[in-house]
């Protein structure tokens, strides 16, 4: 958690001090990209745990703070729509990510499938093969 904390944190300089150098917010979109992606997993930490996981907690109170800045930017010094659009984009982001987990989990689960196919063949061979032993020797002992 600490690492998606920092990286988080990371992303956020590079995203604001390309805005303060000139630069405009799309100019920095892997950033934020990066951002929002360790913000969702610092708060799915905190979902999963509740409040009693103080550091996720608090990690996810500093990222709001930084949301507001960054939307007291859009709103009052970027482009008009600039803050719906970026909310759109965090939802783009966050249908990816949840269409990459939903294919991870599917890819598990055909893994595990397979598995289980080659577990119930192995066995069935092995169950098989001391009777086709004991029926070989039948047949040639006659």
């Amino acid at each position: 958690m600490l690492a998606e904390l920092a990286a988080a944190n990371a992303a956020f300089q590079v995203i604001k001090t390309a805005i303060s150098n000139g630069k405009e917010l799309y100019d920095c979109s892997d950033a934020a990209k990066k951002y929002f992606d360790n913000k969702s997993t610092i708060a799915k930490r905190v979902a999963s745990k509740g409040k009693s996981d103080l550091d996720a907690f608090m990690a996810l109170e500093k990222i709001k703070e930084q949301e507001v800045w960054l939307k007291d930017y859009m709103v009052y010094a970027g482009r008009a729509e600039m803050y719906t659009d970026w909310l759109n984009y965090q939802a783009e982001c966050k249908r990816k990510r949840e269409k990459k987990e939903r294919l991870a989990a599917a890819q598990r689960r055909e893994n595990l499938k397979l598995i289980k196919q080659f577990i119930t063949i192995m066995g069935t061979a092995l169950a098989v093969l001391p009777v086709l032993i004991y029926v070989f020797i039948y047949l040639t002992s006659l």
